[in-house]
């Protein structure tokens, strides 16, 4: 074989094994959809999947996942008695995630939380006993019902995603996430949280009574001594971190980088944004988490839509949630009945998305 034919035949098989690479390439990208696409069905079976447990809060169960899905931590704000414990612990078994409950109360202690070193008589030594915080989904019932010392150990724990016990440090199960609750009406006896310590939470979620037709459903659900609450386990851990992955490679413009920012800014100079008659109420906008937090929640928004982009859109539904314990309103507010909700809603009419 001359030259010229080695080197014709060298060429024509670079060319197929280009081509070869390009089907891998294309093969992998295909596998990779429809591993997305089975994700995205197994979330939407979530919702079905606690409803039959619980009657309505697809909202609340939708703003659970999204911050499960980002590594974040939520605040749930609401009336006894409207099924924000039910909602967490079925989430948690619909989830297959390990679960606890710790009732804050005034006289619990940080070591009631993270744990505490026990003296065992038999080895003549310290030992480690870990508290509940060792759990996947942490729910911290009634948050403000304890002094601030134990409010501290939880939100460190939050940071920090460990505890100290003794001299050591033990990491916290992965995936760690946690849900404080609230309730509004009484304050007697509470220790509120700092703003400082609340901006932690990546949302604060305002749980709101059911309709008629849904508190009929509770109601005879709930009076029926027979109800099976059983649900089946739909993700796995490994589902829970490849979707966190698949939310990260969702595409945000940077216009809609940019809107969040301004956003953002206009809870700290509404002035400059033409909301002069809002501005004699702000004391205090928003820290630089809640521009983090509306990225990452508004890609979470977007995947759950089956976009692997964000939409404006997908910033202004989450925007409430994720700003509205992020301002912190003045005397002259409370006197005039404004609340953190009437100035989102004003910065969302106001501010432009520059295109």
């Amino acid at each position: 074989m001359d030259e010229t034919a080695a080197n014709s035949v060298k060429a024509t098989d670079d060319v197929k094994n280009e081509d070869v690479k390009k089907d891998d390439i294309r093969n992998e990208d295909v596998k990779k959809d429809d591993v997305k696409n089975v994700h995205r069905e197994k979330i939407r079976q979530v919702y079905d999947e606690v409803g039959k447990v619980v009657v309505g809060q697809r909202g609340l169960v939708n703003r659970l996942m999204i911050a499960l899905f980002t590594q974040s931590h939520i605040l749930l704000e609401g009336v006894p008695g409207i099924a924000k414990t039910l909602t967490v612990s079925t989430l948690a078994r619909v989830l297959h995630l390990a679960f606890q409950r710790i009732q804050f109360t005034p006289d619990l202690l940080p070591a009631d939380l993270v744990g505490t070193m026990i003296y065992n008589q038999k080895t003549a030594k310290f030992e480690v006993k870990k508290g509940p915080i060792f759990a996947n989904m942490i729910l911290a019932d009634e948050i403000n019902r304890s002094p601030a010392k134990v409010q501290s150990a939880l939100l460190e724990a939050m940071q920090e995603k460990s505890v100290t016990i003794g001299e050591t440090t033990f990491e916290l199960d992965r995936p760690f996430f946690v849900l404080a609750t609230q309730n509004p009406v009484e304050q007697e006896g509470t220790y509120p949280l700092p703003e400082a310590q609340i901006d932690r939470f990546m949302m604060k979620v305002n749980v709101s009574y059911p309709s008629k037709d849904e508190e009929m459903e509770v109601m005879r659900r709930m009076a029926n001594m027979r109800f099976d609450d059983s649900v089946d386990a739909l993700l796995t851990q490994d589902d829970i971190f490849a979707i966190r992955d698949e939310i990260n490679q969702v595409s945000i413009s940077e216009s809609l980088e940019k809107y969040i920012i301004e956003l953002v800014y206009a809870t700290r100079d509404p002035r400059e944004y033409g909301l002069d008659d809002h501005a004699k109420y702000i004391e205090f906008g928003a820290s630089p988490r809640a521009s983090i937090n509306l990225n990452k929640a508004a890609k979470a928004v977007a995947f759950f839509e089956n976009r692997d982009y964000v939409l404006p859109e997908d910033i202004k539904e989450i925007a409430m949630d994720v700003l509205n314990h992020r301002i912190l309103l003045n005397y002259e507010a409370e006197a005039d009945g404004v609340i953190t909700n009437h100035i989102i809603d004003a910065i969302l009419n106001k501010v432009p998305i520059n295109n």
